[in-house]
Protein backbone atom coordinates (compact mmCIF):
# COMPACT_ATOMS: atom_id res chain seq x y z
CA UNK A 1 0.00 0.00 0.00
CA UNK A 2 1.06 3.57 -0.66
CA UNK A 3 -0.08 6.66 1.19
CA UNK A 4 -0.64 10.32 0.40
CA UNK A 5 -0.84 13.30 2.73
CA UNK A 6 -4.14 15.14 2.84
CA UNK A 7 -2.91 18.74 2.37
CA UNK A 8 -3.03 21.05 5.39
CA UNK A 9 -3.68 18.09 7.72
CA UNK A 10 -1.64 15.44 9.47
CA UNK A 11 -3.68 12.64 7.87
CA UNK A 12 -1.88 10.14 5.65
CA UNK A 13 -4.49 8.23 3.67
CA UNK A 14 -4.02 4.96 1.84
CA UNK A 15 -4.16 5.56 -1.90
CA UNK A 16 -6.93 2.97 -2.05
CA UNK A 17 -9.62 3.58 0.54
CA UNK A 18 -12.67 1.59 1.55
CA UNK A 19 -16.16 2.93 0.81
CA UNK A 20 -18.17 1.39 3.64
CA UNK A 21 -21.48 1.77 1.80
CA UNK A 22 -20.88 -1.56 0.03
CA UNK A 23 -21.00 -3.45 3.33
CA UNK A 24 -23.60 -1.25 5.01
CA UNK A 25 -26.41 -1.25 2.45
CA UNK A 26 -27.84 -3.62 -0.14
CA UNK A 27 -27.43 -1.00 -2.86
CA UNK A 28 -24.50 -2.93 -4.30
CA UNK A 29 -25.58 -6.44 -3.52
CA UNK A 30 -26.05 -8.08 -0.12
CA UNK A 31 -23.22 -9.14 2.20
CA UNK A 32 -23.50 -11.49 5.16
CA UNK A 33 -22.09 -10.36 8.50
CA UNK A 34 -19.18 -12.76 8.03
CA UNK A 35 -18.46 -11.25 4.62
CA UNK A 36 -18.62 -7.74 6.02
CA UNK A 37 -16.13 -8.62 8.74
CA UNK A 38 -13.78 -10.38 6.33
CA UNK A 39 -13.76 -7.46 3.90
CA UNK A 40 -13.06 -4.81 6.53
CA UNK A 41 -10.45 -6.81 8.42
CA UNK A 42 -8.62 -7.93 5.28
CA UNK A 43 -8.65 -4.38 3.95
CA UNK A 44 -6.75 -3.23 7.02
CA UNK A 45 -4.31 -6.13 6.73
CA UNK A 46 -3.60 -5.09 3.14
CA UNK A 47 -2.72 -1.57 4.28
CA UNK A 48 -5.99 0.29 3.77
CA UNK A 49 -6.32 2.77 6.60
CA UNK A 50 -8.98 5.11 5.18
CA UNK A 51 -12.61 4.09 5.69
CA UNK A 52 -15.30 6.38 4.29
CA UNK A 53 -18.86 6.00 5.56
CA UNK A 54 -21.95 8.15 6.25
CA UNK A 55 -24.57 8.37 8.95
CA UNK A 56 -27.32 7.71 6.42
CA UNK A 57 -25.80 4.45 5.10
CA UNK A 58 -28.16 1.81 6.43
CA UNK A 59 -29.62 4.48 8.72
CA UNK A 60 -26.61 4.38 10.99
CA UNK A 61 -25.39 0.86 10.25
CA UNK A 62 -22.59 2.21 8.06
CA UNK A 63 -21.03 3.59 11.24
CA UNK A 64 -22.01 0.78 13.56
CA UNK A 65 -20.38 -1.82 11.31
CA UNK A 66 -17.03 -0.02 11.61
CA UNK A 67 -17.27 0.02 15.40
CA UNK A 68 -18.32 -3.62 15.46
CA UNK A 69 -15.51 -5.03 13.36
CA UNK A 70 -12.79 -2.35 13.56
CA UNK A 71 -13.34 -0.73 16.94
CA UNK A 72 -10.54 -2.71 18.59
CA UNK A 73 -8.12 -1.17 16.05
CA UNK A 74 -9.50 2.37 16.11
CA UNK A 75 -6.06 3.95 16.38
CA UNK A 76 -4.95 2.26 13.16
CA UNK A 77 -7.67 3.68 10.94
CA UNK A 78 -8.83 7.04 9.63
CA UNK A 79 -12.60 7.38 9.73
CA UNK A 80 -14.50 9.74 7.46
CA UNK A 81 -18.24 10.03 7.84
CA UNK A 82 -20.92 12.37 6.53
CA UNK A 83 -23.90 14.33 7.78
CA UNK A 84 -26.74 16.43 6.45
CA UNK A 85 -29.62 14.02 5.77
CA UNK A 86 -32.41 13.81 8.32
CA UNK A 87 -33.19 10.10 8.36
CA UNK A 88 -34.25 10.41 12.01
CA UNK A 89 -37.62 11.88 11.06
CA UNK A 90 -39.74 8.78 10.40
CA UNK A 91 -42.76 10.90 9.48
CA UNK A 92 -41.19 11.38 6.05
CA UNK A 93 -41.09 7.94 4.38
CA UNK A 94 -38.38 7.24 1.86
CA UNK A 95 -39.39 5.94 -1.53
CA UNK A 96 -36.73 3.77 -3.17
CA UNK A 97 -33.50 5.73 -3.58
CA UNK A 98 -35.21 9.07 -3.37
CA UNK A 99 -33.08 11.73 -1.68
CA UNK A 100 -34.00 12.41 1.94
CA UNK A 101 -34.65 15.91 3.35
CA UNK A 102 -31.45 17.73 4.25
CA UNK A 103 -30.72 19.73 7.39
CA UNK A 104 -27.67 21.88 7.96
CA UNK A 105 -28.91 23.91 10.94
CA UNK A 106 -26.55 24.29 13.90
CA UNK A 107 -28.50 22.13 16.35
CA UNK A 108 -29.00 19.34 13.83
CA UNK A 109 -25.29 19.27 12.93
CA UNK A 110 -24.37 18.97 16.62
CA UNK A 111 -27.01 16.29 17.13
CA UNK A 112 -25.89 14.33 14.07
CA UNK A 113 -22.26 14.49 15.20
CA UNK A 114 -23.11 13.14 18.66
CA UNK A 115 -25.09 10.29 17.12
CA UNK A 116 -22.22 9.41 14.78
CA UNK A 117 -19.72 9.42 17.65
CA UNK A 118 -22.00 7.07 19.59
CA UNK A 119 -22.47 4.66 16.70
CA UNK A 120 -18.78 4.69 15.84
CA UNK A 121 -17.95 4.19 19.53
CA UNK A 122 -15.20 6.79 19.33
CA UNK A 123 -14.44 10.17 20.86
CA UNK A 124 -13.50 11.81 17.56
CA UNK A 125 -14.17 11.72 13.83
CA UNK A 126 -11.11 12.21 11.64
CA UNK A 127 -12.93 13.75 8.68
CA UNK A 128 -16.50 15.04 8.92
CA UNK A 129 -18.10 15.74 5.54
CA UNK A 130 -21.20 17.63 4.44
CA UNK A 131 -23.18 15.04 2.50
CA UNK A 132 -24.20 16.24 -0.96
CA UNK A 133 -24.55 19.90 0.06
CA UNK A 134 -26.28 22.39 -2.19
CA UNK A 135 -24.95 25.91 -2.72
CA UNK A 136 -27.43 27.25 -0.19
CA UNK A 137 -25.88 25.18 2.61
CA UNK A 138 -22.33 26.07 1.60
CA UNK A 139 -23.24 29.75 1.67
CA UNK A 140 -24.33 29.67 5.33
CA UNK A 141 -21.65 30.82 7.78
CA UNK A 142 -23.46 29.09 10.65
CA UNK A 143 -22.66 25.69 9.17
CA UNK A 144 -18.92 26.27 9.28
CA UNK A 145 -18.97 28.08 12.60
CA UNK A 146 -20.61 24.96 14.03
CA UNK A 147 -18.01 22.69 12.46
CA UNK A 148 -15.23 24.88 13.84
CA UNK A 149 -16.83 24.62 17.28
CA UNK A 150 -16.95 20.82 17.02
CA UNK A 151 -13.33 20.91 15.92
CA UNK A 152 -12.40 23.08 18.90
CA UNK A 153 -14.16 20.59 21.19
CA UNK A 154 -12.09 17.76 19.74
CA UNK A 155 -15.08 15.89 18.36
CA UNK A 156 -13.94 16.23 14.75
CA UNK A 157 -10.42 16.74 13.48
CA UNK A 158 -11.06 18.07 9.97
CA UNK A 159 -14.08 18.75 7.79
CA UNK A 160 -14.88 18.59 4.11
CA UNK A 161 -17.68 17.95 1.62
CA UNK A 162 -18.79 14.95 -0.41
CA UNK A 163 -20.40 16.13 -3.65
CA UNK A 164 -23.24 14.40 -5.39
CA UNK A 165 -25.40 12.53 -5.91
CA UNK A 166 -24.42 11.25 -9.32
CA UNK A 167 -21.52 13.25 -10.74
CA UNK A 168 -21.95 16.37 -8.60
CA UNK A 169 -22.01 20.06 -9.33
CA UNK A 170 -19.32 22.48 -10.35
CA UNK A 171 -20.77 25.40 -8.37
CA UNK A 172 -20.74 23.47 -5.10
CA UNK A 173 -17.24 22.16 -5.74
CA UNK A 174 -15.90 25.61 -6.48
CA UNK A 175 -17.60 27.06 -3.38
CA UNK A 176 -16.22 24.26 -1.21
CA UNK A 177 -12.68 25.03 -2.30
CA UNK A 178 -12.53 28.76 -3.04
CA UNK A 179 -15.06 30.13 -0.55
CA UNK A 180 -14.87 27.65 2.32
CA UNK A 181 -11.35 26.25 1.85
CA UNK A 182 -12.43 22.85 3.13
CA UNK A 183 -9.89 20.22 4.08
CA UNK A 184 -11.20 17.79 1.47
CA UNK A 185 -13.73 17.50 -1.33
CA UNK A 186 -15.06 14.13 -2.44
CA UNK A 187 -15.96 13.79 -6.11
CA UNK A 188 -16.77 11.23 -8.79
CA UNK A 189 -14.07 10.72 -11.40
CA UNK A 190 -13.37 7.91 -13.83
CA UNK A 191 -12.33 7.29 -17.41
CA UNK A 192 -16.02 7.37 -18.36
CA UNK A 193 -17.09 10.23 -16.05
CA UNK A 194 -14.60 13.10 -16.18
CA UNK A 195 -16.81 16.15 -15.67
CA UNK A 196 -16.93 18.29 -13.64
CA UNK A 197 -13.82 16.75 -12.06
CA UNK A 198 -11.54 18.09 -14.80
CA UNK A 199 -12.47 21.61 -13.74
CA UNK A 200 -11.86 20.83 -10.06
CA UNK A 201 -8.22 19.79 -10.42
CA UNK A 202 -6.68 23.23 -11.10
CA UNK A 203 -8.77 24.77 -8.31
CA UNK A 204 -7.70 22.08 -5.85
CA UNK A 205 -4.08 22.67 -6.79
CA UNK A 206 -4.38 26.42 -6.42
CA UNK A 207 -6.17 26.18 -3.05
CA UNK A 208 -4.01 23.26 -1.81
CA UNK A 209 -7.02 21.04 -1.12
CA UNK A 210 -7.04 17.26 -1.31
CA UNK A 211 -9.66 15.46 -3.39
CA UNK A 212 -11.16 12.06 -2.63
CA UNK A 213 -12.51 10.18 -5.64
CA UNK A 214 -15.23 7.54 -5.60
CA UNK A 215 -16.69 5.18 -8.22
CA UNK A 216 -13.51 4.88 -10.34
CA UNK A 217 -15.02 1.93 -12.19
CA UNK A 218 -18.18 3.75 -13.32
CA UNK A 219 -20.67 1.30 -11.81
CA UNK A 220 -18.42 -1.67 -12.65
CA UNK A 221 -18.27 -0.84 -16.36
CA UNK A 222 -14.47 -0.62 -16.07
CA UNK A 223 -13.93 -3.88 -14.20
CA UNK A 224 -14.42 -6.07 -17.25
CA UNK A 225 -17.41 -7.68 -15.52
CA UNK A 226 -20.02 -6.64 -18.08
CA UNK A 227 -19.94 -8.19 -21.54
CA UNK A 228 -23.68 -7.66 -21.85
CA UNK A 229 -26.27 -5.66 -19.95
CA UNK A 230 -26.89 -7.65 -16.72
CA UNK A 231 -30.03 -8.14 -14.67
CA UNK A 232 -29.91 -6.63 -11.17
CA UNK A 233 -32.06 -6.97 -8.08
CA UNK A 234 -34.52 -4.08 -7.90
CA UNK A 235 -32.76 -2.70 -4.79
CA UNK A 236 -29.35 -2.78 -6.44
CA UNK A 237 -27.93 0.70 -7.09
CA UNK A 238 -26.89 -0.33 -10.58
CA UNK A 239 -30.49 -1.08 -11.50
CA UNK A 240 -31.01 2.66 -11.62
CA UNK A 241 -28.64 2.92 -14.54
CA UNK A 242 -30.50 2.94 -17.80
CA UNK A 243 -29.74 0.15 -20.24
CA UNK A 244 -28.90 2.76 -22.85
CA UNK A 245 -26.22 4.29 -20.62
CA UNK A 246 -24.73 0.85 -19.94
CA UNK A 247 -24.70 -0.10 -23.60
CA UNK A 248 -22.98 3.14 -24.58
CA UNK A 249 -20.51 2.73 -21.71
CA UNK A 250 -19.55 -0.74 -22.94
CA UNK A 251 -18.76 0.77 -26.34
CA UNK A 252 -16.57 3.39 -24.67
CA UNK A 253 -14.77 0.70 -22.68
CA UNK A 254 -13.91 -1.01 -25.97
CA UNK A 255 -12.05 2.18 -26.97
CA UNK A 256 -9.74 1.95 -23.94
CA UNK A 257 -8.90 -1.76 -24.08
CA UNK A 258 -5.36 -0.72 -24.98
CA UNK A 259 -4.86 -0.03 -21.26
CA UNK A 260 -4.95 -3.75 -20.47
CA UNK A 261 -1.54 -5.38 -20.22
CA UNK A 262 -2.03 -9.13 -20.03
CA UNK A 263 -0.64 -10.51 -16.80
CA UNK A 264 0.50 -7.09 -15.61
CA UNK A 265 -2.46 -4.69 -15.53
CA UNK A 266 -6.18 -5.39 -15.76
CA UNK A 267 -8.79 -2.89 -16.86
CA UNK A 268 -9.99 -2.41 -13.28
CA UNK A 269 -6.42 -1.68 -12.17
CA UNK A 270 -5.90 0.72 -15.06
CA UNK A 271 -9.06 2.56 -13.98
CA UNK A 272 -7.64 3.06 -10.49
CA UNK A 273 -4.27 4.13 -11.83
CA UNK A 274 -6.01 6.63 -14.11
CA UNK A 275 -7.60 8.32 -11.10
CA UNK A 276 -4.46 8.29 -8.98
CA UNK A 277 -2.47 9.88 -11.82
CA UNK A 278 -4.08 13.15 -10.73
CA UNK A 279 -1.77 14.62 -8.06
CA UNK A 280 -4.60 16.44 -6.27
CA UNK A 281 -6.42 13.15 -5.63
CA UNK A 282 -5.30 11.73 -2.29
CA UNK A 283 -7.32 8.51 -2.17
CA UNK A 284 -9.63 6.57 -4.47
CA UNK A 285 -12.70 4.73 -3.18
CA UNK A 286 -13.59 1.77 -5.43
CA UNK A 287 -16.69 -0.32 -4.70
CA UNK A 288 -15.21 -3.27 -2.83
CA UNK A 289 -17.75 -6.09 -2.68
CA UNK A 290 -15.61 -9.24 -2.40
CA UNK A 291 -12.17 -10.41 -1.35
CA UNK A 292 -11.30 -10.78 -5.04
CA UNK A 293 -12.17 -7.11 -5.54
CA UNK A 294 -10.10 -6.16 -2.53
CA UNK A 295 -7.01 -7.98 -3.78
CA UNK A 296 -7.46 -6.81 -7.37
CA UNK A 297 -7.86 -3.16 -6.45
CA UNK A 298 -5.05 -2.94 -3.91
CA UNK A 299 -2.68 -4.69 -6.35
CA UNK A 300 -3.34 -1.89 -8.82
CA UNK A 301 -0.70 0.12 -6.97
CA UNK A 302 1.93 -2.45 -7.99
CA UNK A 303 0.77 -2.61 -11.61
CA UNK A 304 2.47 -0.50 -14.30
CA UNK A 305 1.22 3.07 -14.14
CA UNK A 306 -0.36 4.80 -17.09
CA UNK A 307 2.03 6.77 -19.27
CA UNK A 308 1.49 10.43 -20.08
CA UNK A 309 0.70 9.32 -23.60
CA UNK A 310 -2.02 7.05 -22.23
CA UNK A 311 -3.46 9.90 -20.19
CA UNK A 312 -3.40 12.31 -23.11
CA UNK A 313 -5.12 9.84 -25.42
CA UNK A 314 -7.87 9.11 -22.87
CA UNK A 315 -8.47 12.84 -22.52
CA UNK A 316 -8.64 13.18 -26.29
CA UNK A 317 -11.15 10.33 -26.44
CA UNK A 318 -13.24 12.03 -23.75
CA UNK A 319 -13.35 15.33 -25.61
CA UNK A 320 -14.39 13.52 -28.79
CA UNK A 321 -17.13 11.44 -27.16
CA UNK A 322 -14.94 8.32 -27.43
CA UNK A 323 -15.41 8.55 -31.20
CA UNK A 324 -18.77 6.80 -31.03
CA UNK A 325 -20.76 6.93 -34.24
CA UNK A 326 -24.38 8.04 -34.21
CA UNK A 327 -25.58 4.52 -34.92
CA UNK A 328 -23.56 3.22 -31.97
CA UNK A 329 -25.11 5.80 -29.65
CA UNK A 330 -28.63 4.79 -30.62
CA UNK A 331 -30.20 2.33 -28.22
CA UNK A 332 -32.28 -0.40 -29.81
CA UNK A 333 -34.61 -2.66 -27.88
CA UNK A 334 -34.20 -6.25 -28.90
Amino acid sequence: MKYRQLPRTDLELSEVGFGVWTVATDWWGKRTEAEQSALLENALELGINFFDTADTYGEGYGEEVLAKFMGHRRNEIIIATKFGYDFYDKSVPRVGHQERPQKFEKEFIKFACEQSLRRLNTDHIDLYQLHNPKAEALDRDEVFETLEQLQHEGKIRYFGAALGPDIGWFEEGEMSMRQRHLDSVQIIYSILEQEPALDFFPIAKEENIGLLSRVPHASNMLTGAHLEIPEFDENDHRALRKAEWMRESMLKVERVQFLVQEGERSMSQAAINFVLAQPTIVSVLPNITSLDDLNEFTQALDAPGLTQQDQDYILELWHHGFDLKDEEREFREV
